[in-house]
């Protein structure tokens, strides 16, 4: 017997104006586990599929190219004896209807230091509304080859801070991080990335931290980078000029409170986040995120077929573009198929 979804952000309102029906999945997420995690990267694919077109879609790799229901898995699929010419008609279906968004967990990690430890903790954090505070980000990770190991030991000690289940006491994680970041000073990583690691400030990380033990919820889970990719799907595909209705694989990141906060960020300042304010903009106030609805992916076609793009991406993100392997390093990159 199936237990309940949970989370999700069923549609309250009325859609305002244009609106595009996105399904979605995501491949490589291993919670707050960002570290020691097998899969270096997390792809999050989007595709506009109606259910009919992604039944057809799926029909055709099981009939056409010869695919049982088992290896529809990117892992199967990819070895499969037609994977390159099945790989290439897919590629052809999903043009200019999906979406891939990738986030790199190491720099994610950068970004969280950034993002929560020197500026004000938002929503925003690690999207496109937040691109004043990527360079700092750019900066310190570019220097991370000259760290060797006290490059790791600090993005420990980072986690070790803000991992809310067995954290140590508060007053042992923060000297442990200050003391990481004291070693990466000895090794005069250059101009930028110094200047940002000594602008880290105990009282600051402490107030930050006596925030989420008192589980203020305006403060974005430190870990969890579903969301920041969530929002950047969402801001692909609204270009600033259409509501987005998501339905979603189950995942427990994705709490109503969350993405109601989220949805809000997003109100106040997606119209804007390409620089100009795009023709036919969505009124003030209307968030390009109209709601969420949670399924299980056995139970909807257009899910099972972003969570194949989401795996084949990962393993061959050079399918996407060469984001992932050209300096400099962004916090995500986002391409359409």
């Amino acid at each position: 017997m199936r237990s309940p979804l949970q989370g999700g952000m069923p549609l309250r309102d009325a859609v305002v104006g244009a609106v595009v029906e996105i399904a979605c999945d995501e491949s490589g997420f291993s919670g707050t586990n960002l570290l020691r995690s097998t899969a270096p990267v997390i792809t999050h694919a989007s595709v506009d599929l109606t259910v009919d077109e992604a039944v057809a879609l799926i029909t055709t790799l099981r009939s056409g190219f010869r695919f049982s229901p088992h290896e529809l898995k990117s892992g199967r699929f990819l070895r499969g004896s037609g994977a390159d010419e099945a790989l290439g008609w897919l590629r052809t279906e999903l043009t200019g209807r999906a979406n891939v968004h990738v986030i790199d967990k190491e720099f994610f990690l950068v970004t969280r230091i950034v993002d929560l430890l020197l500026v004000a903790p938002s929503y925003a954090a690690g999207t496109r509304l937040a691109s004043e505070h990527l360079p700092a980000a750019i900066a310190l990770h570019a220097a991370r080859h000259s760290a060797g190991n006290d490059w790791d030991a600090f993005l420990t000690a980072f986690v070790d801070c803000v991992r809310m289940k067995r954290r140590l006491p508060v007053h042992q994680t923060v000297q442990r991080f200050f003391e990481a970041r004291d070693a990466l000073l000895r090794h005069r990583l250059g101009p930028a990335a110094d200047e940002i690691l000594d602008k880290l400030n105990q009282d600051h990380v402490r107030t930050v931290l006596a925030r989420l033990d008192n589980d203020d919820r305006s403060v974005p889970p430190p870990l969890e980078p579903l969301l920041p990719a969530l929002a950047e799907t969402v801001l692909s595909w609204s270009g600033g000029r259409r509501q987005v209705l998501v339905t979603h694989d189950e995942q427990s990141a994705l709490t109503a409170d969350r993405l109601t906060r989220l949805q809000r960020v997003l109100a106040d300042g997606s119209r804007w986040a390409a620089g100009t304010e795009p023709a036919g903009a969505l009124p003030v106030g209307v968030s390009p995120l109209a709601g969420l609805v949670m399924v299980d992916s056995r139970d909807d076609p257009r899910v099972q077929v972003a969570d194949l793009l989401a795996g084949v991406a990962r393993r061959m993100p050079g399918i996407i573009d060469d984001a992932l392997r050209q300096p400099p390093p962004t916090p995500s990159r986002t391409a359409p198929w």
